[in-house]
């Protein structure tokens, strides 16, 4: 019988991070500096795991090279999973930094995948504020200003709430302020090139590794805000609101008041369910899902149901 594949996340200690994963989504948290749960990753870096099913236990990235009809490939053979979901909590200011585009990550890097992003505040306390994008006009005015620690002219500061949504092609300066909970929709990437980190250290009083010269080779300059298309449907008792749609991945809010039936479209779909409680119906086999679950729906899933008071972020590549 086909079935979801729900996901155990993958937890990452991080110097700016808390404990609000454990509060808000009830997780076992390894650490109270908990940064990052990778909820849906088939990265090397932390692979999430499958929880049921014939597959239990094996990791996203083994169901991936293993099983490519669970996701409408003919094969996947030198080809990484797409794309990579997280939950973050900012419990201090993340880094400022930048990512690069396919090309540069593949040509420099080795990788096969950039890093283009895409940020849903869950929750923001009040005041919070995010770095995105800067104030130079060109690539030379942003490396002299960068370079002389210009940072409080250079960096473009602006405030966000639960329910914001920012979408941060690579090349896109930026960071993640404090007091801040976002749901990341990214490509499946590790490279992070880190800018400016505040001069602060770690508990053996080391500063962390900046990436400046490479910063500068990938910063988009002038900076651009994105222009985003968003769509709003209804479908039975779900309110859809398509947030993004661009190369890398499509990403949608949906809120659930009820019941609806969707057709999974198109070869795989990922869910992260984000407040509320209610089941998912397969072939008429109900599984409860509730705040904190995150599952994809397979290729060999054609059709299936929602039901009850659900908020869930919805991608596919």
């Amino acid at each position: 019988m086909s079935q979801p594949l729900f996901l155990k996340p993958a937890f990452q200690n991080r110097i700016w991070g808390g404990t609000k994963l454990k509060r808000l989504f009830h997780y076992t948290i390894p650490t109270d500096t908990t940064g990052e749960a990778w909820v849906i990753s088939a990265h090397p870096n932390g692979p999430s795991y499958i929880q049921n099913g014939p597959l239990a236990g094996q990791s996203l990235k083994d169901a991936w090279e293993t099983h490519p009809e669970l996701f409408n490939q003919q094969s996947t053979e030198n080809k990484a999973y797409p794309l990579l979901v997280k939950l973050l909590d900012a419990n201090k200011d993340l880094s400022v930094q930048v990512h690069p585009d396919d090309k540069y990550a593949q040509q420099i890097e080795g990788e096969p995948y950039g890093k283009t992003e895409c940020w849903y505040v869950v929750q923001a306390e009040e005041g919070a504020e995010i770095v995105f994008g800067h104030h130079a006009q060109s690539q030379e005015e942003f490396e002299q200003m960068a370079k002389s620690g210009q940072w409080n002219d250079l960096l473009r500061r602006i405030p966000v709430k639960a329910g914001d949504f920012v979408y941060v092609p690579s090349g896109t300066i930026h960071a993640i302020g404090e007091g801040i909970v976002i749901l990341e929709t990214q490509q499946s990437s590790d490279i992070t090139y880190r800018v400016y980190d505040y001069d602060r250290t770690d508990e053996q009083g080391n500063t962390r590794e900046l990436h400046l010269d490479s910063s500068i080779k990938v910063t988009t300059a002038p900076h651009k805000d994105p222009k985003l298309n968003q769509v709003e449907n209804v479908i039975d008792g779900l309110t859809e609101k398509r947030l993004v749609q661009e190369n890398y991945f499509t990403v949608y809010h949906w809120q659930l008041s009820g019941e609806a039936t969707l057709k999974r479209d198109p070869d795989f779909v990922q869910i992260s369910v984000i407040d509320g409680k209610g089941e998912v119906i397969v072939d008429n086999e109900k599984t409860v899902i509730q705040k904190g679950d995150h599952f994809i729906i397979t290729a060999d899933i054609d059709q299936y149901t929602l039901s009850g008071q659900l908020e869930m972020i919805a991608s596919h590549s």
